[in-house]
C-alpha cells in the first residue's frame, strides 16, 4: 500500500512516477522497499492517466455513500442502545475464559 501513496504523492507534487523516485519516498517514511513490487507498480502505471483514474473513483465511490447514508442512520435509531453494552461486555468476559 506504500507504494500507491508514494505514486500518489509524486503524481500530486507533479513529479514522474519511476522506480527511483517511489523508491525514495518509500525509503524516506522509513519502510524497506521490495523491487519487485516497485517495478511491478511503475509497469502497471504506464499507460495509465492518474488523474482521470481519481476522477473516476471520486465519482463512483460518492454516489454509493450518500445513497446508503440514510439508511444506516435509521438502523441506528431503531436499535437500543441496551443491547450493545452487553454484547460487547460478552465478547471481553470470552477473552478471561
Amino acid at each position: 500500500m506504500e507504494y500507491i501513496y508514494a505514486a500518489l504523492l509524486l503524481h500530486k507534487l507533479d513529479k514522474e512516477v519511476t522506480e527511483a523516485a517511489i523508491k525514495s519516498v518509500v525509503v524516506a517514511t522509513g519502510a524497506s522497499v521490495d523491487d519487485s513490487k516497485v517495478k511491478s507498480l511503475v509497469a502497471s502505471l504506464k499507460d495509465v492517466d492518474i488523474s482521470s483514474e481519481l476522477a473516476n473513483a471520486s465519482l463512483v465511490s460518492a454516489a454509493p455513500a450518500s445513497s446508503t447514508a440514510p439508511a444506516a442512520a435509521e438502523k441506528k435509531e431503531e436499535a437500543p442502545k441496551e443491547e450493545a453494552k452487553p454484547a460487547a461486555a460478552e465478547g471481553l468476559a470470552s477473552l478471561f475464559g
